[in-house]
């Protein structure tokens, strides 16, 4: 006869890991590292509308901050809810949470829109209804619009920046209340940024997109050659674009040697990747640009200056 207290020793260990294994199944849903990458630009856009002198009131920084990291895990879980057959055959996504089979599409389903809805509430409560309208605008251009152009277009690339894109877009008008040129110019910088970042990707895994159906823009492009106008076009974008924060005075000098020597950094892989597509170029430039944008953003903020143009 089994002993039973050696039976509850077998199962407690057993249900803990499961417990263990959902919620990081859960958390896995909202890509936390792209996620808090969204996190960053919106406390950067809050300090960028907000004047040079002093501290933006912290209860809007951190209700915006939260309102968005939120609805940035909702689109993330529902892209994957959406995607979750795509996923399946492609051996870079094989082991997420739905084609590994360790959440079920319901939970995941629910789980974004609930995650969505607090996102959105806590938005209106206690930031600002354009900060929520402009993160909604977020949620439905990643889900419902991007996520099925991925079958159908190689645009989807410029399609999915735009969301990408509009994160300082949000913590700018919880401050400001507005839409200015300075979130125009935030909003360039990482529109631009993203092409080059995104493509430096697609290229590496050109053959898993193939496999599972997917118009990237390398999928439709064998030899390489729209790929490499691609990425040198939005290249120069980036290099004009961070240019402008110094030009309209959101900026200092500090911030223009900055931004020259950064762009610097970045622009000899990625035109290395662009003109020869070799692997170890792609993979360089994808690395680089993760280093790229935080910094450029941190000193944009410490170096913030009173605007020569109305922003």
């Amino acid at each position: 006869m089994v002993d039973p207290r050696l039976t509850n020793a077998a199962v407690a260990p057993a249900a803990t890991i499961s417990r263990k294994g959902t919620i990081a199944s859960f958390l896995e849903l909202g890509k936390p590292r792209l996620s808090a990458m969204a996190v960053f630009a919106v406390v950067a856009g809050c300090f960028l509308g907000w004047t040079p002198h002093g501290m933006p009131p912290l209860g809007i920084v951190a209700a915006t901050t939260l309102g968005t990291f939120l609805v940035a895990v909702a689109s993330a879980a529902l892209n994957m809810y959406r995607e979750r057959e795509l996923d399946a055959l492609m051996h870079r996504t094989q082991s997420r949470p739905l084609p590994s089979g360790r959440l079920q599409p319901k939970q995941v389903l629910w789980f974004g829109i609930v995650v969505a809805i607090l996102g959105e509430g806590t938005l209106l409560l206690w930031s600002s209804p354009l900060a929520a309208l402009v993160c909604f605008l977020i949620l439905f251009s990643y889900v419902l619009v991007y996520t099925p152009m991925k079958m159908r277009t190689p645009l989807n690339t410029l399609m999915g920046a735009i969301p990408g894109a509009l994160p300082p877009v949000v913590g700018f008008a919880a401050v400001t209340n507005k839409l200015g040129f300075g979130a125009l110019i935030l909003f360039m910088i990482l529109f631009c940024w993203q092409i080059p970042h995104f493509l430096a990707i697609a290229w590496r895994y050109r053959h898993d997109y193939a496999r599972a159906g997917m118009r990237m823009l390398p999928v439709v492009d064998p030899d390489g050659a729209s790929t490499r106008s691609t990425m040198l076009l939005y290249v120069a974008g980036l290099g004009i674009a961070s240019l402008l924060p110094f030009v309209v005075g959101m900026s200092g000098e500090v911030y223009l040697a900055t931004a020259v020597c950064l762009d610097a950094m970045f622009f000899v892989p990625a035109v290395l990747a662009a003109c020869t597509r070799w692997e170890s170029a792609m993979r360089l430039t994808f690395l680089v640009s993760l280093v790229y944008l935080p910094l450029l953003l941190t000193v944009m903020v410490l170096d913030r200056q009173d605007a020569v143009f109305p922003l």
